[in-house]
């Protein structure tokens, strides 16, 4: 079936495009400030500056996949577009596309309507959001108004103490593997609903993936990410210094 893609889809992906160089740039700093151990102090602002254009593009990507050719109607988007937070829109996006490809309309998405494999990666999907994604998705609008150190409550009255925790306590890695976390989310999520055919030979591969991510995050140590950075760094500058060596020797043996 051949493609004719809506002004508005083209226009999500194009500014998906141009995140994904900024993140790409950002990161490209926060690795090169990690691997000369920060010495003007900007790491932090650089993982807050990634974290707020990976919240930018998780919802970016969700708007990408609502306008899917072959994908949401009006009214579903309507549904979805209609919760009030973008951790809601994701959820109810996921069940959407659950009922889409399992023809179930009213009744409760559970393992009689998807069945038992399908109904532990709905399950699955869930846990993803509420956990790993959930500061990345709703921190955003907190970095967005400069909250960056010290996030406030709606009424801009106190400082909320697990925002706070969450936000401080994330790294560069952290946040490279969130940002494929919800990559390979927004991928299941888009075969679920866009192609069928596609679903059914790739979610697995997805899931493989989001999984092998979720243990990643909590199995490497940043300390060790961190030294191999600076390790790197140590063997070029030495490398370069080597080489500049050899050549003013070469030099200075023509001019003998």
């Amino acid at each position: 079936m051949s493609r004719n893609p809506s002004k508005i889809y083209t226009q999500h992906v194009a500014n998906l495009r141009e995140l994904e160089l900024a993140i790409s740039h950002t990161g490209r700093m926060a690795r090169s400030e990690i691997a000369s151990k920060d010495p003007k102090q900007s790491l932090r602002s650089l993982l807050r500056l990634y974290s707020l254009l990976v919240g930018a593009w998780a919802e970016t990507r969700l708007r990408k996949l609502l306008h899917e050719e072959f994908g949401f109607d009006d009214s579903e988007r309507h549904k979805i577009t209609a919760k009030s937070t973008q951790l809601e829109q994701w959820q109810e996006t996921i069940d959407l596309a659950f009922r889409k490809h399992h023809k179930v309309t009213k009744a409760p998405l559970d393992e009689r309507s998807l069945g038992v494999a399908h109904a532990a990666r709905r399950g699955a999907l869930y846990d993803v959001l509420s956990n790993e994604l959930r500061i990345i998705i709703e921190i955003r609008n907190k970095l967005a108004h400069g909250q960056w150190i010290y996030p406030f409550n709606s009424d801009e009255t106190a400082v909320e103490p697990d925002k706070y925790k969450l936000i401080n306590k994330e790294n560069f890695q952290s946040l490279q593997f969130k940002f494929a976390l919800i990559g390979h989310l927004a991928d299941a999520v888009h075969d679920l609903v866009v192609s069928p055919a596609t679903f059914e030979r790739d979610f697995e591969d997805h899931f493989k993936k989001l999984f092998q991510v979720r243990t990643n995050l909590t199995t490497k140590s940043y300390q060790k990410y961190e030294n191999s950075l600076v390790q790197s760094r140590e063997k070029a500058r030495a490398a370069r210094k080597s080489n500049k060596h050899k050549t003013g020797a070469s030099v200075k043996q023509g001019q003998v």
